[in-house]
């Protein structure tokens, strides 16, 4: 369920569709997962939402920024001067590995040489990309990215003085809960590097956003086998998925072949979340309507582009009406940046910043 603040908000926001940012619950949410975490190091994964308005709430509580891309790195380089930075991503151009950066990780050994041959200093982390089951992953982070064991040993007897090898990078698999990330950290701590950096991978449930990853026990697991090493993580969507919301409204209702569908203003265009990663998307419907409507039956909801994989949700039992407001929750992470924008060349949705 959206919050009374967002549900107040929504209604008034004047052209529709448009992001809605929720920053006051942004910054008790990073507040929460901060202090859960201790003596671990926190960075935000950019490329989860690169909202300036959103990266000045985190700035105040993550210890640094990841950047996979030239792009990122000039963005958050220009909010927050000064701020360690780790640059990550497979692929990594000439330029980018000129870039200056806290930490930078690197995919392979030949990545390792080009990086030598700038002739300047770097600290590196090695990304592993081990041989380690990975039971009820959403997605896992295998094929390219980052290197097995055999290209690890390759990189050892390259470092010199001026790049230096600092520890080890794991993104293993998105998607999992705190006993299984646990599990995972076990068994990659267990090496001679005194520097880990364990990725993200956070679980966020789109069937049930009111079940969130227990930041509680992450922590204090992590606190029971860091051992003195220096540990990170890099979360991305479980920081800033929930404050985030996309705002449409009911332009059509119809019935084909028995069927019901809402037809809404915008589509997948802007909130790609749902058909990337085919599900429901979660929303709650304003009652702001007064045209024709659709009670109580399944109703699939769906945008106005010119594909039958333009959708929302899929026979949900509600009620709409042309006019009502749809709140489409979740939307904070994976959204709006992954979206392809310009088809049909449809209006870009507008962006609002609740504020304390």
């Amino acid at each position: 369920m959206i919050t009374d603040r967002v549900q107040d908000a929504a209604p008034r926001l004047g052209e529709v569709p448009a992001y809605l940012y929720d920053l006051p619950a942004l910054d008790e949410h990073a507040s929460a997962v901060r202090r859960a975490l201790g003596g671990v190091e926190l960075y935000y994964a950019v490329k989860a939402n690169p909202d300036a308005e959103l990266l000045r709430v985190l700035a105040g509580h993550v210890d640094g920024f990841e950047a996979s891309s030239a792009g990122e790195h000039a963005h958050v380089t220009t909010l927050f001067p000064g701020k360690p930075v780790a640059l990550g991503g497979p692929g990594k151009t000439d330029a980018e590995l000129r870039l200056p950066h806290h930490r930078i990780h690197v995919e392979s050994p030949n990545e390792l040489r080009r990086l030598l041959a700038t002739g300047l200093e770097a600290d590196v982390l090695l990304r592993l990309n081990p041989d380690l089951p990975v039971e009820g992953a959403a997605l896992t982070m295998s094929g390219p990215f980052g290197m097995d064991e055999q290209g690890v040993a390759e990189c050892l007897p390259l470092f010199t003085e001026r790049v230096r090898l600092r520890g080890l990078h794991t993104h293993l698999a998105s998607g999992l809960d705190a006993p299984q990330l646990l599990t995972l950290a076990k068994a990659l701590l267990d090496n001679g590097h005194d520097e880990v950096n364990l990725g993200g991978g956070m679980a966020v449930s789109y069937a049930a956003p009111e079940s969130r990853f227990d930041w509680a026990a992450y922590g204090a697991g992590l606190a029971a086998l860091r051992g003195g090493k220096r540990l990170r993580i890099e979360p991305g969507r479980a920081l800033t998925a929930y404050c985030g919301y996309y705002v449409t409204r009911v332009v059509d209702v119809k019935r084909v072949r028995g069927e019901a569908y809402a037809i809404l203003l915008g589509g997948t265009h802007h909130l790609r979340t749902p058909a990337t990663k085919g599900h429901d998307q979660p929303f709650t419907i304003l009652p702001t309507g007064a045209g024709p409507g659709l009670a109580d039956e399944p109703i699939t909801f769906v945008g106005q582009l010119c594909t039958p994989k333009d959708v929302f949700s899929r026979k949900i039992v509600t009620s709409a009406r042309v006019g009502d407001t749809v709140v489409f929750e979740m939307a904070g992470a994976y959204a709006w940046n992954i979206s392809h924008h310009d088809f049909l060349m449809h209006p870009k949705p507008a962006f609002h910043h609740l504020r304390a």
